[in-house]
């Protein structure tokens, strides 16, 4: 199908900020639909967008600048989710569970831009934008409910982070194994995910 766009009206002063949410958008779509980001161009993105391609470096430096945003955008998305799946819960071991289910099943709902935002490599230095965006968000919270774990005496006191990064590792391995082999029997409503982390928590002394 041919997804070529007639080119768009000049836009009004101030209009900027709504070109780049729309090339994100674009980015997002074209790598949802090609499966790789090695298939997505910046002449695909502006041709879908219907603008120039000098238009979309006047908002992304690059196509690297680019994918870095929609990257972030895809963790802002995931804290909105994390955020959700925490309201209402008081019980801090259910409200931890609730969490890691969320960000498993997110991650399978949403497992093309998973797969290539986690496939994306952090160069060592300075963390990137989509660095930034989620030890700001969804580490942020989830730090927030480890500490109410430790507060609750139900994990050992200790380093927060890497309390953290246990049970990040845990749902990201349960999540990335769902993607890449769906065929295995998970279970209604992967029970054996829920299982999985379950007996990560027990681990930490979450029972």
């Amino acid at each position: 199908m041919n997804h070529q766009t007639s080119p768009r009206p000049r836009s009004p002063r101030g209009s900027g900020d709504r070109l780049a949410d729309e090339i994100i958008d674009a980015t997002t779509d074209l790598l949802i639909e090609a499966g790789t980001e090695e298939k997505v161009s910046i002449r695909a993105v502006a041709s879908r967008v219907g603008v120039t391609s000098p238009s979309i470096y006047l908002h992304f430096e690059d196509k690297e600048a680019l994918l870095d945003a929609v990257c972030a955008r895809f963790f802002e998305q995931f804290d909105e989710v994390m955020t959700r799946a925490a309201d209402g819960i008081d019980d801090v071991r259910d409200r931890a569970l609730a969490q890691g289910m969320a960000y498993v099943r997110f991650a399978i709902d949403s497992a093309v831009m998973y797969r290539i935002t986690f496939a994306r490599v952090t160069p060592p230095g300075e963390p990137t934008l989509t660095d930034q965006v989620l030890l700001s968000s969804a580490f942020v919270h989830f730090t927030d409910t480890v500490e109410a774990l430790m507060d609750a005496g139900l994990v050992p006191r200790g380093d927060t982070v890497q309390t953290v990064l246990q049970l990040w590792a845990a749902a990201h391995g349960v999540a990335s194994l769902i993607i890449a082999k769906p065929g295995l029997p998970w279970g209604d409503g992967f029970a054996l995910a829920e299982s999985t982390l379950r007996a990560v928590c027990d681990g930490l002394g979450l029972q």
